[in-house]
């Protein structure tokens, strides 16, 4: 690898981690706090639980607490953004352990996708009222925030996966495409631009494409797309969070995620990789395509630029992801707390997040010139400087201001997304899901058919049936 391509890499990644590790910091207003600090609040205080913002230092979810702020400064209410340390996992544990046992007052909560169900079976949650979610609402995320036939929570933002790939790799092999991004290329067309790079394969380049595929969720991420491009209808759970999959299902599952992770077209590196190390790897010249998040659009264009580097649809189909705003039982402010819920998801808000990053939830954010961010920051949130020292923010964008990739390549994939199976077990499905399939990228994996019959019989007892 030169030395040009390993300073690039990890320009990415201290930029990746500064996002994460810097999130909301504050910037003309009360900033969010730790989560240790919060058990007993001030009678007018609405406090928001959260994970860690991406988008900068001046947060986009924090500018728009701010903004909600400023409207209700006479009115006796003030909401306060509570950042939650660790990963999701551990979050999720936090956020369960307080709500059980009443340790943090805690009126709103920003919950995982894959959460709703467990806290709204729990009683954690209350249900909200039916036109919280509106027409608006891209159909496919609105999902997310149902359970039992019941609204538990609103869509804040989502996320689903998108394949990256390095435009001036292309065209070293002579593929003169342009389209690419508009394009939802199959997993043989993919396969087919990978052999031809690798023909005459730049400098440092290893494989194909590289995602993610360590023990955690985001094999289950690329497993959940591999088995729902295989099989129609594809849920692996019913209404109730049961499980109720078949052999023949999980069989065809397993040999579309052995098509993606052949050796001849994934790096090596991926299965031991997670969001930061893949992208790593992609930075570095390594891949010529990457599985990944929205997020990493404005990363990558920190330092590449758009005649450098693409992004499209997956090939096939592609698992949701993001955030859903809920309404705790145990909040003594619920109708302040609902109005806080409406003005964070509303039109204005999910365009201020698509501008900084997000992927928004309603479809006027990314169709409607006429919806438009006005926080003081037209661009949504300030975004982290440059570690190389280039611009602060280079994302592409189009005349309307929004990521240029916004209308025509992520709001289709959120459109044509699946969820991942919809359970208040979640955490048990995951955890089986991961550890049944890891003998396949082992160096003796059993038969496809053989690793069905184990995953089957595994997510029965974790799930019922």
């Amino acid at each position: 690898m030169t030395g040009a391509c390993t300073r690039k890499a990890a320009a990415l990644v201290a930029l990746l981690l500064l996002g994460v590790l810097a999130g909301c910091t504050g910037g003309g207003g009360p900033g969010p706090e730790t989560a240790g600090a919060t058990a007993h609040d001030e009678p007018g205080d609405i406090v928001v639980a959260s994970g860690r913002d991406v988008t900068g230092r001046d947060g986009v979810r924090q500018q728009l607490i701010e903004a909600w702020n400023r409207v209700h400064q006479d009115d006796g209410f003030r909401a306060r953004l509570v950042e939650l340390p660790g990963s999701a996992d551990a979050q999720r544990s936090q956020l369960l352990g307080a709500l059980q046992s009443g340790s943090a007052q805690y009126d709103v909560v920003n919950l995982d996708v894959t959460w709703v169900p467990e806290f709204a079976a729990a009683r954690l949650i209350r249900p909200l009222p039916e036109d919280m979610i509106e027409k608006d609402v891209v159909p496919s995320v609105a999902g997310t925030a149902r359970w039992a036939g019941k609204v538990y929570a609103v869509p804040f933002n989502s996320d689903v996966g998108l394949l990256y790939y390095r435009r001036d790799y292309l065209r070293a092999a002579n593929v003169q495409r342009r389209d690419l991004d508009h394009r939802h290329l199959s997993w043989e067309q993919l396969q087919g631009l990978v052999r031809t790079v690798g023909k005459k394969p730049p400098k440092g380049y290893e494989k194909g494409w590289t995602t993610q595929l360590d023990d955690y969720e985001g094999l289950t991420v690329n497993a959940l797309e591999a088995f729902a491009s295989a099989t129609k209808d594809f849920s692996l759970t019913d209404g109730g969070g049961r499980y109720d999959g078949t052999v023949d299902e999980l069989t065809a599952g397993i040999v579309e995620l052995g098509k993606r992770t052949d050796e001849l077209y994934t790096l090596g590196n991926a299965v031991r990789s997670r969001e930061d190390t893949s992208l790593a790897d992609f930075a570095a010249g390594r891949t010529a395509f990457l599985r990944h998040w929205p997020y990493v659009y404005r990363t990558l264009h920190q330092t590449f630029d758009a005649d450098q580097v693409g992004v499209t649809r997956l090939p096939g189909h592609a698992v949701l992801g993001g955030q859903d705003l809920a309404v705790t039982a145990s909040s003594p402010r619920a109708r302040m707390a609902r109005e806080l819920v409406a003005f964070l998801t509303s039109e204005e808000s999910e365009r201020c997040l698509l501008d900084a990053g997000f992927a928004a939830t309603r479809e006027s954010a990314y169709t409607d010139d006429d919806v438009t961010c006005r926080l003081a920051d037209a661009g949504g949130a300030t975004p982290t400087p440059s570690p190389t020292g280039e611009g602060a923010d280079r994302m592409p964008r189009d005349r309307a201001g929004r990521p240029a990739y916004a209308r025509d390549t992520l709001l289709p994939a959120l459109k044509s997304a699946v969820q991942r199976p919809r359970t208040p077990l979640y955490g048990a499905f995951t955890q089986t899901f991961t550890k049944e399939l890891g003998p396949l990228f082992g160096d003796s994996p059993p038969s496809d058919a053989t690793l069905a019959h184990r995953l089957d019989a595994a997510l029965r007892e974790a799930l019922g049936d």
